[in-house]
């Protein structure tokens, strides 16, 4: 599970301009944004350089499940 979704709305950042920048489709962007895929590490990792956030702030601690 991720807290991309969160994070996104946090900053007022639209899907669309998430996967402009990470040159991916809508459709995969907001199948990690909906948790019904995760994003591989290496993925998650760009999505935190371009959210400028660190990487544990995208992802949900198994305690918050």
């Amino acid at each position: 599970m991720n807290r991309i979704k969160k994070v996104l709305e946090e900053k007022g950042i639209k899907q669309k301009w998430l996967a402009e920048k990470l040159d991916k489709s809508y459709n995969i962007v907001n199948g990690y944004v909906q948790n019904r895929q995760q994003p591989r590490l290496e993925i998650l990792m760009n999505i935190a350089e371009i959210l400028d956030v660190d990487v544990k702030d995208l992802i949900i601690s198994t305690k918050e499940i």
